[in-house]
């Protein structure tokens, strides 16, 4: 692996059939201390670059050829039966909950986020790095979505507004501390935060983080 003194420098891959904004992306991430080790327009060849690199994570849109539907999203679950557990971000041009979904369902180290994030330089290279060790990230846009089809009877009418703000946090795959830090809030309110609205919502408290996002996603999505 690439050293930067004594930090570790993250090797990524990108994949993405529009050279122009793969170019985009590759100067975010090398402006933000990542290698970018290779770039490539399919998903087939990111497969194969997967193959003969040491890979920390990728960075693919999730509509390419030949079909431009669902390639990166097969793609994530192509690498994850391999056993691979590398990270994998998927960018996409439209806030689709069910693709978010899918896409966290194939297990932690995965991201969905917008393309317009890559205007976010910050945004981006986080993301990446929080995949890369085995983090979640959902974008806020596809939570906002999820979270403003409340109905009357919906278990989230119950929740508090600072309930509904740590709720969110906790979709796009914050951890209690993050959820602290953004909101200015001590770790132990946001801990009181969490177990109420697991409780209020019937879901689990769960050791692993991105059970956790996989939850408040999937109950959201449901609704």
């Amino acid at each position: 692996m690439s050293q930067v003194g004594d930090e570790r420098v993250l090797k990524v891959a990108i994949a993405d059939d529009a050279l122009l904004l793969r170019e985009g992306i590759a100067k975010v991430l090398e402006g933000g201390g990542l290698e970018v080790v290779a770039s490539v327009g399919t998903a087939d060849e990111l497969l194969d670059a997967i193959d003969q690199l040491d890979l920390d994570a990728a960075v693919l849109d999730i509509r390419m050829p030949p079909t431009h539907r669902d390639e990166g999203i097969v793609a994530l679950e192509r690498i994850r039966e391999r056993g691979d557990q590398m990270g994998v971000l998927l960018l996409s041009m439209y806030a689709t909950p069910e693709y978010a979904l899918r896409v966290m369902g194939a297990g932690s180290g995965t991201g969905y986020l917008l393309k317009e994030r890559v205007s976010e330089p910050q945004t981006l290279v986080r993301a990446v790095q929080t995949v890369a060790s085995g983090g979640s990230v959902v974008d806020p846009e596809v939570v906002e979505q999820l979270v403003q089809r409340t109905r009357a009877d919906d278990p989230l009418a119950r929740l508090t507004e600072r309930e509904r703000s740590v709720l969110e946090l906790m979709a796009q795959g914050y951890s209690n501390g993050g959820i602290a830090q953004t909101l200015f809030l001590g770790l132990k309110t946001v801990e009181t935060h969490v177990r109420s609205i697991l409780q209020k919502l019937d879901l689990e408290e769960s050791p692993e983080h991105h059970r956790r996002v996989l939850a408040v996603l999937t109950l959201l999505g449901q609704r």
